[in-house]
């Protein structure tokens, strides 16, 4: 009886357009996010067969802070600027999510709607977990949720490191912090990290302005420390820029 119930409630939200290929494709996205990695293929069409794709314009809001919770996500195409509004209307970026990453699952255990905006940075693709049919299949797979508290735990470290940096450190140690926690851990020469997004997006990752950036970029790359290049930020010497960081710190 409760299979016979959870297929009926599965079907009301499964769009009649929905085609094989279309659900293996979803199905496949799922595989790569770790909140579902090493599930069964036959669980993984399970949450397929209701999830819905949703295409989001650049710029256009995925939701807002205060809406009510349809589900989670899961991106897979683009990216999405989770961020909140302070008092004055400054934006503060929390997190920016990638193609593979889900967000939102908090949501799934209030009824106060999702606690942050979340803004697509380019075209972007996502996969909407409705709540309904999910929290179903967390009475039969208890070990998903085990895996939700796992990745909520990841987004609470997030939080945590975000509040120490905009607390404890000025926008130079945040940004070199940035930079060294992106350069390989035994490199000590000269690196090259591809920047994703505007230097808008970077500026509101650390919590700053795009003029406070550029100049901090600017005092930097009088240092020699950091170089601009395209899309590109250029560390000249890892082991300087670890080592000034420490400084900063107070750790040297």
């Amino acid at each position: 009886m409760r299979d016979l119930r959870d297929r009926k409630v599965c079907a009301l939200l499964v769009p009649s357009d929905l085609t094989p290929l279309r659900t293996t494709a979803i199905a496949a996205t799922l595989r790569s996010c770790q909140l579902f990695s090493g599930l069964p293929a036959a669980e993984l069409e399970t949450i397929a067969a209701f999830a819905v794709l949703r295409n989001v314009a650049k710029n256009d809001y995925l939701f807002h802070e205060g809406d009510p919770s349809e589900g989670f996500y899961v991106v897979q195409k683009g990216s999405f600027n989770v961020h909140r509004l302070s008092p004055a209307g400054r934006e503060q970026t929390i997190y920016i999510f990638r193609a593979g990453e889900s967000f939102a699952e908090a949501s799934m255990a209030v009824q106060t709607g999702y606690p942050a905006n979340a803004r697509a940075l380019e075209t972007s693709t996502v996969i909407v977990i409705p709540k309904a049919p999910f929290l179903v299949l967390l009475t039969r797979r208890p070990d998903l949720g085990l895996r939700m508290l796992g990745s909520m735990s990841q987004h609470l470290r997030v939080l945590v490191g975000l509040v120490e940096d905009l607390t404890l450190k000025d926008v130079e140690t945040r940004l070199l912090h940035w930079l060294a926690k992106r350069c390989p851990a035994q490199r000590d020469g000269e690196v090259t990290l591809a920047v994703e997004g505007t230097k808008r997006v970077l500026a509101g990752e650390l919590g700053t302005s795009s003029e406070t950036l550029s100049r901090t970029f600017a005092r930097l790359r009088t240092e020699k420390i950091l170089s601009v290049k395209g899309n590109a930020l250029v560390v000249r010497d890892v082991a300087a820029l670890r080592a000034r960081l420490r400084r900063l710190l107070g750790e040297a």
